[in-house]
């Protein structure tokens, strides 16, 4: 398969998607519920097959501790570079960390290289769901509300149809219970279902994915210059730690290397507007220009890292 083979469906998807919003043919409340549907029902089922079927090993421990250092390290550096190149901006530190995994990390990877390998960036993606969920998620609130709620952030958490059923997914596999439920009555019937609803993941988060992207002028500056640091900072560490650390240290093969990168050049959150009800309008702006942004950015990379490394 050649790269345009794998790559140009991918982009074409959101051109799709982009095609949507730009004429009319769906409202953005009926994008929403599309979200919805992906995030309550197609990347749950995603994930639990995922995990359900993927061998864990103990040197996947060390991914896990270098994505959380690496998220923690990004915020730290948003904060810093943050007073320097953007202090009128204060949400400028949470564009500098994150990696928006579910609604683009899992449909670019699956798109390039199969929806069956999703399970490599699952693993890879591990520290930093904690990293939002207990980290960023409160801080938001804190940003938003000038104080934390811990009960808010617990029930967010146990609640999530996506980190339940990764919970889900790595207990049965942790307890040897895969093949039961691939195989038991009425558990293999939802097994299936749910391999039905994980194949539609791909298609339906790029069409999402497209229709958000959406760039405007104002403030375009500082917007690319805060993309211009990240990625500037974020593409050649990953690469780093692709060699020395999780190729010659941890002795992870190729896809989890690839799936490492994937997830590192992944724009930031897409939660974070959900954040912003009581900020300026023009800072409103600035962070969903900066989203859109990154996101194109992110598709460019990917793209130009796909041709190098065309399979797993």
């Amino acid at each position: 398969m050649t790269l345009l083979e794998q790559i140009l469906p991918i982009l074409l998807i959101i051109l799709v998607g982009v095609a949507l919003r730009r004429f009319d043919v769906f409202s953005p409340s009926a994008i929403e519920a599309v979200t919805r549907i992906v995030v309550t029902i197609v990347l749950p089922s995603v994930l639990f097959t995922a995990f359900l079927d993927m061998e864990m090993k103990v040197a996947y421990a060390g991914v896990f501790v270098i994505v959380g250092s690496v998220c923690f390290g990004l915020y730290a550096l948003g904060i810093l570079i943050g007073r320097l190149v953007a202090p009128h901006h204060p949400y400028f530190r949470f564009l500098f960390t994150g990696l928006e995994y579910g609604m683009l990390g899992v449909s670019l990877f699956g798109g390039a290289y199969g929806l069956e390998q999703v399970g490599y960036i699952a693993v890879v993606d591990l520290a930093h769901e904690l990293f939002i969920w207990f980290l960023f998620a409160p801080l938001l609130m804190i940003k938003r509300d000038g104080k934390g709620d811990a009960a808010t952030v617990l029930k967010m958490f146990a609640t999530s149809p996506v980190v339940i059923a990764l919970v889900a997914g790595l207990a049965l596999n942790g307890l040897g219970l895969a093949d039961f439920v691939k195989t038991a009555p009425v558990l293999s019937s939802i097994h299936a279902v749910l391999k039905l609803f994980a194949g539609m993941a791909i298609p339906l988060i790029l069409l999402v994915v497209g229709y958000g992207i959406r760039i405007r002028r104002e403030g375009l500056g500082d917007v690319l210059v805060m993309v211009a640091l990240r990625y500037g900072i974020v593409v050649p560490t990953a690469l780093i730690l692709n060699h020395f650390v999780l190729d010659q240290w941890l002795q992870l093969e190729q896809p989890f290397q690839i799936a490492f990168f994937t997830l590192m050049i992944l724009p930031p959150p897409f939660i974070i507007p959900l954040f912003m009800q009581n900020a300026e309008e023009s800072e409103r702006i600035y962070v969903t220009n900066a989203l859109a942004v990154s996101t194109v950015i992110s598709l460019t990379i990917f793209a130009i890292y796909l041709g190098m490394h065309p399979t797993l």
